[in-house]
C-alpha cells in the first residue's frame, strides 16, 4: 500500500454524497460505542472504505507502528457484531528531496519511496448496528434501549432525584452499565 491510494480514498469519498453520509454513520457508532475513550483510536487515519456490502460497512484505518490503537477499544465492538483484524505492514511513503539522492531514478522528479511501519485494523460493522444507532436506540442485553430517553433524563436531573430519593431511604448505589448513571440498588 502506498499514501497515494489512501488519498485517492479520500477524494473518492468526497465526491460521493452516500459514501460520505455511511463514513459519518460509521463514526457516529465508533463514537456512541465509547471507542475513542481508548488509547490511540482518535489518532487514527482512513486509508480505506467505506466499503458497502449487502450486510456490511467495511474500513480499514492506520496508525504509526509505535501508536497501537488499545485493543480493548476492538473487543468493545464485538458484542455488536463488528469484526476487527490487525495487521502489522509497511505503506510506502515520498520521502522529502533535500538532495538529487532523494529523487526518483525513473525521472519523475518526485520523492523516492521510503517504507514506514504502520497498524492497519480493518472494522467489519453490520449495517443493521449502524441503522440501530443513526435511529437512536439499540439492543443491550436483549433489551431496546432508546438512547434519546437516556440523553432526556439527563437532561431533566432524573439520575440526581433518583439520587436523592435513595438517599432519603438509606439505599445503596450501582452504576448502571448504560451512561454510567446512578441508581438505588433493588
Amino acid at each position: 500500500m502506498d499514501i497515494k491510494t489512501a488519498i485517492e480514498n479520500t477524494k473518492t469519498i468526497y465526491l460521493s454524497d452516500s459514501s460520505l453520509n455511511v463514513l459519518l454513520d460509521f463514526e457516529r457508532v465508533l463514537d456512541e460505542l465509547d471507542l475513542y475513550s481508548f488509547a490511540n483510536w482518535l489518532k487514527g487515519e482512513l486509508v480505506e472504505g467505506p466499503k458497502i456490502e449487502r450486510y456490511w460497512v467495511t474500513c480499514s484505518f492506520m496508525w504509526p507502528r509505535n501508536m497501537m490503537p488499545d485493543p480493548r477499544g476492538g473487543e468493545r465492538l464485538l458484542p455488536y457484531g463488528c469484526k476487527i483484524s490487525y495487521e502489522k505492514t509497511e505503506i510506502q511513503v515520498p520521502v522529502k528531496i533535500k538532495t538529487q539522492d532523494d529523487i526518483r531514478v525513473d525521472g519523475s522528479r518526485k520523492g523516492k519511496l521510503s517504507p514506514v511501519k504502520v497498524w492497519l485494523v480493518k472494522i467489519e460493522m453490520p449495517q443493521e448496528l449502524i441503522a440501530d444507532i443513526e435511529q437512536g436506540s439499540i439492543e443491550i442485553a436483549g433489551e431496546d434501549i432508546d438512547l434519546e430517553d437516556i440523553n432526556d433524563a439527563y437532561e431533566q436531573g432524573l439520575d440526581q432525584k433518583s439520587l436523592a430519593q435513595s438517599d432519603q431511604q438509606g439505599g445503596e448505589y450501582s452504576t448502571d452499565p448504560i451512561g454510567g448513571m446512578n441508581v438505588a440498588a433493588i
